[in-house]
C-alpha cells in the first residue's frame, strides 16, 4: 500500500507559501488506517513498551488503536486545562506566540519504557515540549514515532537530543 496516496495535499493553506499535507483522506479508508497502525504495531511489537504516550489531539487518533493493538496503556498529553488532577505542564515557543502541554503526575510508574506519538513532525516543538514533559519521570523514552515528517523543517535535528524518531512517510 502507498499511505502517501492516501495524503491529501492542500496548498496555501492555513496560510500562502505553505502545502498543508491532510490525513483526513487517510483516516476515511479504512484500510489505508488499518495500514499506518499495523505498521506501528510491527515496528514496537518487540520494543517491550508500556505506554503509548499521545499528544493532543491527532496523536490520540493514531496512539489509542496502537496501545490496543500492541496490549500497553495510553497516557495523553493535553493541553491546557484538560486535565482534572495535578499535573506537570511546559510551555513551548509556537511560530507566532506560546503554547503549553500537560500530563498527569501519576501517569506513568518508574521504569516504563514509553513511545511517543504524534501525527506529524515539522520543527519538532511540540513533540520537544512532550518529551520535555517526560522529564519530570523516571521512564525511558524508546522512540518517536510519527505518520508524516517534512523533512524540510528540520524537526528531527531538535529532537536528537531524546532520542530516535521514526515516520513512515517523509515529505
Amino acid at each position: 500500500m502507498q499511505l502517501q496516496d492516501y495524503i491529501r495535499t492542500v496548498a496555501d493553506f492555513p496560510k500562502p507559501g505553505i502545502l498543508y499535507r491532510d490525513i483526513t483522506t487517510l483516516l476515511k479508508s479504512a484500510d489505508a488506517f488499518s495500514h499506518v497502525i499495523e505498521q506501528f504495531r510491527l515496528r514496537y511489537i518487540d520494543a517491550k513498551i508500556d505506554y503509548v504516550i499521545g499528544i493532543e489531539s491527532r496523536g490520540f487518533i493514531f496512539g489509542t488503536p496502537l496501545a490496543h493493538a500492541l496490549g500497553v496503556g495510553f497516557i495523553p498529553i493535553r493541553k491546557p486545562g484538560k486535565l482534572p488532577a495535578e499535573h506537570y505542564s511546559v510551555s513551548y515557543q509556537l511560530e507566532y506566540g506560546e503554547d503549553s502541554l500537560e500530563i498527569h503526575k501519576d501517569a506513568i510508574e518508574d521504569g516504563a519504557r514509553v513511545l511517543l506519538i504524534d501525527d506529524l513532525l515539522a520543527t519538532g516543538g511540540t513533540a520537544n515540549a512532550a518529551a520535555q514533559l517526560l522529564q519530570n519521570f523516571n521512564c525511558q523514552l524508546h522512540e518517536f514515532a510519527f505518520v508524516i515528517e517534512l523533512n524540510q523543517l528540520a524537526g528531527r535535528k531538535q529532537l536528537a537530543s531524546f532520542g530516535k524518531s521514526h515516520s513512515l512517510l517523509q515529505y
